[in-house]
């Protein structure tokens, strides 16, 4: 029988890679965006939610699905302050576990960060880490968490960071195997994949997958 997808920040780098992905799926019969704009996409799977992300409650019940995905996340530049950092990457992250928890969602697919730890000195390591050990306490029958390191890909609003940093990476890469294969960067698209391929799976437990697991598969 044919499920629903949830997708959480589907106007980012790896949200935008997946809603197509979602919709050509033939695993999925509805595809449930939720966010504060609409996406500039019409599908007859696709069913739109737009609402402020403080405010998933209200609209609960128009977020029922069976997978769901979280691509939600910022910078600290973009942000403007460690608050407004935290309010997307952790409270909303663990926000939309809860409801799709109440809504009785069996998989969770997030997007952490390579060097997430709860026990960080780095405020944004540390900020993911807890997201990620916040979601592990949620009941999903499954929970995927994906740890990519820098990220390739057009964005909407270019990160003058990344794109210096995938510079100086790709000038590295020859050097960058064994185990510092996992500091390659990884394209939106890959990681994208590997999140629809993980919950084609339907598998159970916590699974935790590195950056140098996304960049073997396609994409």
């Amino acid at each position: 029988m044919q499920k629903t997808a949830l997708l959480a920040g589907a106007t980012g780098l790896i949200g935008s890679q997946l809603l197509p992905l979602l919709l050509d799926s033939g695993r999925y019969a509805k595809v449930i965006v939720v966010g504060r704009k609409a996406v500039p996409t019409i599908h007859p799977k696709l069913v739109q939610v737009t609402t402020e992300l403080d405010q998933l409650e209200d609209v609960r019940l128009k977020l029922i699905a069976d997978d769901v995905y979280c691509c939600l996340g910022t910078t600290m530049a973009q942000a403007g302050s460690k608050e407004a950092f935290y309010k997307v990457d952790y409270l909303y992250v663990v926000r939309l576990a809860a409801v799709a928890t109440a809504n009785f969602a069996s998989q969770f697919m997030v997007v952490s960060s390579m060097g997430a730890d709860a026990e960080s000195r780095i405020y944004y390591s540390r900020v993911k880490g807890e997201m990620e050990a916040a979601v592990r306490q949620t009941p999903f029958r499954a929970i995927h968490i994906f740890r990519p390191s820098l990220l390739l890909g057009e964005r909407a609003r270019p990160r003058l960071g990344e794109r210096i940093g995938a510079v100086v990476l790709g000038l590295l890469r020859p050097l960058l195997r064994g185990p510092l294969l996992k500091y390659r960067p990884v394209t939106g698209a890959t990681v994208a994949a590997a999140m629809l391929r993980a919950a084609e799976e339907d598998g159970g437990g916590v699974r935790v997958h590195e950056s140098d697991e996304l960049a073997t598969g396609p994409g």
